[in-house]
């Protein structure tokens, strides 16, 4: 199965300039038969929390403009973007839909960047999804979510073959990142696929601004990293097996020898 994952710059507050770049990236990932195309986190509005309250009412628009990318283009699409909540609050939620444009899952993100005040601006997920796709089970997360193993664990457990972070990871935590991503491959025999943000995005001149630095990785679920990108904004392609997953597990029986009655 071949993939693609779209490390974009995404513009702050700008719903169509993001949108026309997303639809770029999505026709250049078709034109190289792949079948699914991963996007970064809050790929079409980026952090801009204010003026993302202004948009919330566009959000259910942008969520039907992107399925209908999807089933224009054959090609399934995923990535985390602005959701108006039932209460009218913002979510930050990863939606994966498929190349016909169906929705096959969403999930809200469960654990909010305190440090970055996410917490009072986005309402918190209260669930663990993990996605039946065409191409596979996969289990949902969102960028802060790497740093808590717990979750991954619980999707893999639930069936997930493969785990899908998009993310906004700037420096100076970029051995984090790699470090993270290798270990949730690891210790859930797992493919993992990481997409995150390049380029800068400013918070005004009394915060500054925050350099994004891309690496979006895959690694196979015996830590390989099969795929790394630089910090530019870039689309990368990787063919990968779904098959390796169940051989490398009946290889190395780390999840089958656990002792969940101790933990």
């Amino acid at each position: 199965m071949k993939i693609a994952l779209a490390q974009m710059s995404v513009a702050r507050g700008e719903l169509a300039l993001n949108l026309a770049k997303i639809a770029g990236f999505v026709a250049e990932a078709k034109s190289s038969e792949a079948e699914v195309i991963f996007f970064p986190e809050m790929c079409t509005t980026g952090f801009d929390w204010t003026k993302n309250r202004t948009m919330l009412n566009e959000a259910s628009e942008t969520i039907d403009h992107l399925q209908g990318l999807a089933r224009d283009a054959g090609i399934a699409l995923c990535g985390s973007f602005l959701e108006k909540t039932e209460q009218g609050g913002a979510a930050n939620t990863l939606y994966y839909i498929e190349a016909n444009g169906t929705i096959a899952a969403k999930y809200r993100k469960a654990h909010l960047f305190s440090l970055f005040h996410e917490d009072e601006h986005v309402e918190a997920g209260q669930s663990i999804e993990v996605a039946n796709t065409r191409v596979g089970k996969i289990g949902l997360s969102i960028c802060y979510d790497l740093r808590f193993p717990e979750l991954f664990r619980k999707c893999a457990l639930a069936g997930a073959e493969l785990q899908v972070l998009p993310a906004a990871f700037p420096h100076p935590r970029l051995a984090h990142w790699q470090t993270l991503i290798r270990a949730r491959a690891i210790e859930n025999q797992s493919f993992f696929i990481a997409v995150n943000q390049s380029g800068f995005e400013g918070h005004g001149s009394d915060v500054g601004q925050t350099q994004y630095f891309g690496h979006s990785m895959v690694v196979n679920p015996w830590g390989e990293t099969l795929y790394v990108a630089d910090e530019s904004e870039c689309l990368g392609l990787v063919q990968i097996d779904i098959a390796e997953v169940p051989a490398t597990r009946d290889q190395l029986t780390a999840l089958a020898d656990r002792r969940p009655e101790l933990y």
